[in-house]
This record gives structure tokens, sequence and C-alpha cells, in this order.
């Protein structure tokens, strides 16, 4: 085959991820798994009758629609007005996507062109810096930093250079928990708006605030002509294996962004985005109680992990907890992560994956809290023997 590498250069180093390295050792070794956020348990049933009736029905086992079944379209508009007071016409300006992984690559690969400067929010999750690479793009990271992990305002400032062509957002954010204030969204849209800059924003845990609200920037003055908003169901609804995920923006963007998704997947999840219609429309108390028992849930874990000796950093939002595990005599979270089954039984992820420059995550964990409480029970008193 000669010298010539097979693997484009573009995503030299990014083979196999960590999410299937851990994941697997989770299962080789018996242990419970807190490192891949997925939950350990269905959503809402009426939400999977719902999928099954429309299986049953012949409704979406062909293609559906290239934009989305337009049940879906409109439940997403309807969803964006009720909840944030943004008005979206559903034939021109929203897109189904193959989850949010999907529509974060397809907006990516539609809107950047060779050379072109990315900023992002780092650490950020591992798909936005392939889907920067595969466009032919720079990653320019602002980093966010322990204890608090809040953006330097003044340091993205001085990031962006004529080259700069996309900011791209992740609010609430993973893995800190991180969930962008008014006031630093205000900043931000106002450096959008004084260098023309597209913004991208994955809100896949818009659902997931414990402390604060989410507000999404494209309600922001100047943003809703340069925003591409992005979510999904699997987090909210925790049907994680639907893949079903959204696109929103102005006609021009979805356009754009809908030209590129249309050669990745094409279309997908048929009779799945008729029971995310469904889903978008459960009352107020469903998003209710799924917070509160969350709240829960990172409240019981943050505590175990707190007396089995990590420093820990309190989420604000997702469901995902970042540690530091200096305290207990560690500096290196991928060594430390490749041990813990075999030492206690739990599986997390190291947050220098995460990093361009994996020092300033180096002893940084992560871990997830979306599965069942006594699960997390068991969790918290294996890790009690670190």
């Amino acid at each position: 085959m000669g010298a010539r590498p097979l693997l484009n250069r573009r995503l030299a180093g990014m083979g196999t991820t960590i999410f299937a390295e851990m994941s697997a050792l989770a299962t080789a070794t018996g242990s419970i798994n807190l490192g891949q956020g997925f939950p350990d348990t269905d959503g809402p049933e009426q939400v999977r009758e719902a999928a099954v009736r429309a299986l049953r029905e012949g409704r979406g086992n062909q293609y559906p629609p290239g934009p989305g079944i337009p049940e879906l379209r409109t439940a997403i508009a309807a969803h964006q007005r009720r909840r944030y007071g943004l008005g979206l016409d559903p034939d021109t300006e929203v897109l189904v996507t193959a989850g949010a992984t999907e529509a974060i690559a397809a907006s990516l690969l539609a809107l950047l062109e060779p050379g072109d400067e990315v900023i992002a929010l780092e650490p950020f999750y591992d798909s936005y810096a392939a889907c920067i690479a595969m466009a032919g793009a720079v990653r320019v990271p602002l980093t966010l930093r322990a204890p608090s992990f809040r953006p330097d305002l003044d340091e993205l400032r001085s990031l962006i250079t004529p080259r700069t062509r996309l900011l791209l957002l992740n609010t609430p954010h993973n893995p800190t928990g991180l969930v962008l204030t008014p006031d630093e969204l205000t900043a931000i849209a106002a450096l959008a708006v004084e260098h023309d800059l597209l913004v991208v924003t994955d809100e896949v845990y818009e659902h997931l605030v414990f402390d604060g609200a989410h507000h999404p920037i494209a309600t922001l003055p100047g943003m809703r002509e340069r925003t591409v908003t992005i979510s999904s169901a699997g987090k909210t609804f925790s049907f994680t294996g639907w893949k079903v995920g959204w696109v929103t923006a102005a006609p021009e963007l979805v356009a754009a962004v809908r030209t590129a998704k249309q050669y990745l997947t094409y279309v997908s999840a048929g009779p799945f985005q008729y029971a995310v219609a469904e889903a978008l429309n459960l009352p107020d108390a469903y998003f209710d109680d799924f917070r509160a028992d969350l709240r829960h849930k990172r409240d019981l874990l943050a505590d175990g992990l707190a007396t089995a000796g990590f420093r820990v950093f309190r989420p604000q939002g997702t469901y995902f907890i970042t540690t530091d595990i200096t305290p207990l005599g560690e500096k290196d979270g991928i060594a430390f992560c490749r041990s813990l089954p075999e030492r206690c039984g739990v599986v997390a992820i190291p947050n220098a994956v995460f990093y361009d420059d994996p020092d300033a995550g180096r002893p940084l964990v992560r871990f997830t809290f979306c599965k069942r409480t006594t699960v997390l029970e068991e969790a918290v008193e294996r890790l009690s023997r670190l």
C-alpha cells in the first residue's frame, strides 16, 4: 500500500474513542460504568409505545422526508416558542438529524472552509475536534479552568483573528457542567456581532439544568440570523439509541446545513421521529420531575465522591461530574481510569481526552450520574475503598 498512511491525516490520533475503550473495560471487568453518558433505564413508557405504534402502523418504516417528518418539525418549533419565545417556521427553519452528533458534523462541514478558525470551549466533546478536522478548519481552544470553569471573556476577545469564522458553544457544558449565564452569553453575542461570526451552539442538555436556567444565545439581539442551535431527544427523554436530533436556525443557515446533512445519513430514525414529536409535547411535570430526579442523583454521587477523597466540582447542569484526583495522591487521569476497574470496580472517563493540551486536564476525571439510584449507591460504596 506504500508509505502513505491509510487514515486521512486530518484524523490522525482520532482512532478508537476513549468511550469505547472504557465501556469495553467495564464489560470485561464487570465494573459499574459511570463513564459513557447513557441511562440504564428507558424513558417514558408512553413515548416508547408511540414508537411501537408508529412501527406497527407503517409510519416511518420507509424513507421519511429529508428535513424530518412534519409532525416532529412542528413539535420542535412549538417547543422553542413555548420554552424560549423563539418563533420558527417548521418548513424552513427546522432540520431533523441523526442525533446531535450528525447535526454538529453537518453544521461544521457546511459552514467551514479549510483554514477557517473555530473557537471552542475547552474541554470539548470529542466529536467537535473530529468534525473541525474533517472540515479542514483549525481549532482554537478557550480553556475553562477549575474550580469555576467560567469562560475568560477577555481571552475570548484576544483569540479572535481575521481567520475566525465560527464560535462553537456548548451549554450546559459537557464535561464540566458549566451553564453560561445571561451576562456571559450577552458578552459572547456582542463579540459575534462585532466580528460578524457564526455561532454553533450545542444545547442537548437544555433540560438538565439544576442551578440557574438555560438561555439560548439565539434569543439575543443580532444572534437569530447567525446562530445554529442544536439539540436532541436522547438526553431529555432517555432514549439515546434512537439518535433523533435537530438543528434550528434562519432559513439560509438551515439550507446550508441540510446540503451537507443529505450526503451523510440522508434520513434516519423514521418511526422514532413520530415518538419524539409526542415526547416534546409532554406536560411540564415530566421535565420538572426528570430534573429533580437527576439533581438528587447528582448530589448522591457528588457527596460520595467527596467522601472518597476526590475534589468535586458540583455541576450546574448535564449529567456529569468532573473531579480532581490529586487529593488521592494521583496525577494522571488516564492511568487512574485504566486502573480504577481493578481497584474498585468502577469505570470513569479521563478529562485529558477532551483537551488539545492533555496536561491541562491531566488530573481531572469525569463520572456520570444518569444511572439508577441503587447503581449509584453501589458505586459510591465501591469508591469508598479508595
